[in-house]
């Protein structure tokens, strides 16, 4: 019976090994030749076919610049080798057969040499255009001539300069679109917004953008129908209605998608043109345009970047023309564009201006006359035009400014002043300082001349970014404040008097000015809506009619500076200032109170009381 047992005397490890002898993979050492795929050429087809399809899509998505002087370019190209050689390798069979793979690694060697060639291209591109090299080139980017702050300002006037910044002037935009049924919950408004001035007044432009990608869907064949229209001195928003004004709505802009999207509608046009970010501005009958720079790099192959022309874009039916920054700033029938040059690069260019004027290794180490733009920049109106403002600081950062520059977003056209005193945000300090029982912030401040000196000018603004007061600062000396506050004075524009006034006190109180100065020359005599007497004391002429009802919502805005409250009951709005009316801010939905009012004609009714039942 022992003769038919079978023999255990074994090795398992041997045999373990023996087994996955029989189904080893092939390293690449054991095999000698490399066999050439079978029907190369079709599978050579096949993975063109796909590298066009895959990277039709890729330029789709990226929309580069086909222009050696753009790095998006060589990216793209070194995404077009990567695409054949992965798609050439998995139609051969690399990852399956060793003698496949093989063939590929031999056949590798030329796209990696190409993608290192483009790479080294691009080394040497940049290497040439570093600031070490070229730092004379660089600084020469920006003129910069010296001008008279007394001559430049002198017609600017303090009541005509923005009391908004982006920020204050996107909450009253989205304030303004909140009351508007047929757009609050299809649109909402974007954070971009253009400074300009329109038929001489300084405004904000904002275009709307999709709340979604659903309302993109539900929308988009009839593109967005409207833009906000912000006037930064009286702090009116306005909603232009383009579908009512021009017959249809804004088919093109940066927030679309596919074809109507800005960038790529621009790309399919203008294929070999670097562009910058495109501006939304309006002409001066408030039709609505895209300004997008066309950029160069001047200096080595992507140093030294300027504009060398804009494409100036129809919003609503997307026909674009080109014209070069020479005509832009000498064609007077192109006045109306006032923003070529983004705040960005005017800071990029000074700040070159200002460090490598002598010499890349004096910016670094012996910093003789080296200087920069001070952190934050505002806008103001000059000549027509939108002026960059921002001081000039030291390198080291310095608590103080020893000057300022202007630049012309249209023409770069750059002024620095010799007038030396506290950097802006030292300014808004003090403002705040001086109104710090209310908690109030500040705005970015703008220059102005008030009396022969240099001062600050910024607007207060409580949490909800409501325009709650004045400030005019110093610059020489920023102890020197003057505020007005809309609740003390009950009017904006007496605020605004009130800052004057109380600034023009602290000069004189410190010899700073004569005692003949006088606060009456800088005043802003009050408009109608200032000048008319409070809803109640109009209600006394008019026969007084009375609603009662249930508060079904409620909602808020602000109109020259003073909050007002729109509160529906039954079908219509009944609004009155919250300094008409006190009770108001403490009155919410499903409340019940009586309204009194002189007329209720339209969907929007003036109140002269509201009342808690």
């Amino acid at each position: 019976m022992s003769d038919k047992i079978p023999n255990m005397d074994y090795d398992a490890d041997e045999v373990i090994e023996n087994f996955k002898a029989k189904f080893k993979w092939p390293n690449s050492g054991d095999v000698e030749v490399v066999v050439k795929p079978k029907k190369l050429g079709l599978k050579l087809l096949v993975s063109f076919l796909i590298t066009l399809v895959i990277s039709g899509a890729v330029y789709y998505i990226m929309y580069p610049a086909l222009n050696f002087k753009s790095s998006d370019l060589y990216t793209f190209v070194i995404a077009i080798i990567a695409i054949f050689f992965f798609s050439f390798s998995i139609l051969i069979g690399a990852r399956k057969k060793v003698e496949a793979r093989e063939y590929a690694k031999k056949k590798s060697v030329i796209p990696v040499v190409i993608a290192l060639v483009i790479i080294l291209v691009m080394a040497v591109g940049y290497l040439c255009g570093a600031t070490i090299f070229r730092a004379k080139s660089y600084s020469k980017l920006m003129e910069v001539s010296n001008s008279n702050f007394s001559e430049d300002f002198e017609n600017i006037n303090y009541d005509e300069v923005p009391r908004l910044d982006r920020q204050t002037a996107k909450v009253l935009a989205d304030q303004q679109l909140g009351y508007l049924d047929e757009y609050k919950s299809q649109y909402v408004v974007t954070n971009e917004s253009t400074q300009i001035n329109y038929k001489g007044k300084p405004v904000r432009v904002a275009y709307l953008q999709y709340a979604d990608v659903f309302k993109w869907f539900n929308n988009t064949k009839n593109g967005l129908p409207a833009y906000m229209l912000i006037d930064l001195v009286s702090q009116k928003v306005q909603v232009v209605n383009c579908v009512e004004k021009f017959g249809e709505g804004i088919k093109y802009s940066p927030t679309e998608l596919f074809n109507e999207k800005l960038l790529r509608h621009l790309r399919f046009q203008y294929p070999f043109a670097i562009m910058d970010n495109p501006n939304f501005e309006i002409d001066d009958n408030a039709h609505p345009y895209w300004i997008t720079p066309v950029l160069d790099k001047t200096i080595g192959l992507f140093g030294g970047t300027d504009v060398k022309g804009v494409i100036i874009t129809d919003a609503l039916d997307g026909e674009s023309n080109y014209y070069s920054i020479d005509t832009v700033r000498t064609d007077k029938n192109l006045n109306w564009i006032d923003v070529v040059y983004n705040e960005d690069l005017i800071i990029q260019q000074y700040n070159y201006y200002g460090k490598l004027s002598n010499g890349f290794w004096n910016s670094i180490i012996f910093q003789n006359d080296v200087n920069i733009a001070s952190s934050g920049s505002g806008n103001i109106a000059l000549d027509d035009d939108v002026w960059v403002y921002t001081g000039v600081t030291s390198i080291e950062s310095d608590t103080s400014n020893f000057g300022f520059i202007l630049c012309n977003q249209r023409t770069k056209e750059t002024r620095y002043y010799k007038n030396g005193g506290a950097m802006e945000y030292s300014a808004v300090e003090s403002a705040k300082d001086a109104v710090q029982n209310y908690g109030y912030n500040a705005i970015f401040p703008i220059l102005l001349d008030i009396e022969n000196q240099p001062t600050y000018f910024m607007s207060l603004y409580g949490d909800g970014y409501t325009i709650k007061g004045y400030a005019l600062v110093n610059l020489e000396d920023k102890t020197l404040v003057g505020t007005g506050l809309v609740d003390v004075q009950k009017s904006d524009v007496k605020a605004l008097n009130a800052a004057v006034s109380n600034y023009i006190d602290a000069l004189k109180d410190k010899g700073v000015v004569d005692e003949n100065a006088n606060a009456d020359d800088y005043k802003v005599e009050e408009d109608d809506s200032d000048k008319k007497e409070s809803p109640k004391a109009d209600a006394s002429d008019s026969e007084t009619k009375s609603v009662t009802g249930e508060i079904k919502d409620i909602k808020t805005s602000v109109n020259d500076g003073n909050t007002v409250y729109y509160l529906k009951i039954e079908d219509k709005y009944y609004y009155i200032k919250v300094t008409d009316c006190m009770e108001v801010l403490l009155m919410k939905k499903g409340d019940k109170v009586t309204v009194t009012f002189a007329d209720d004609s339209g969907d929007f009714v003036l109140a002269t009381s509201v009342k808690i039942k």
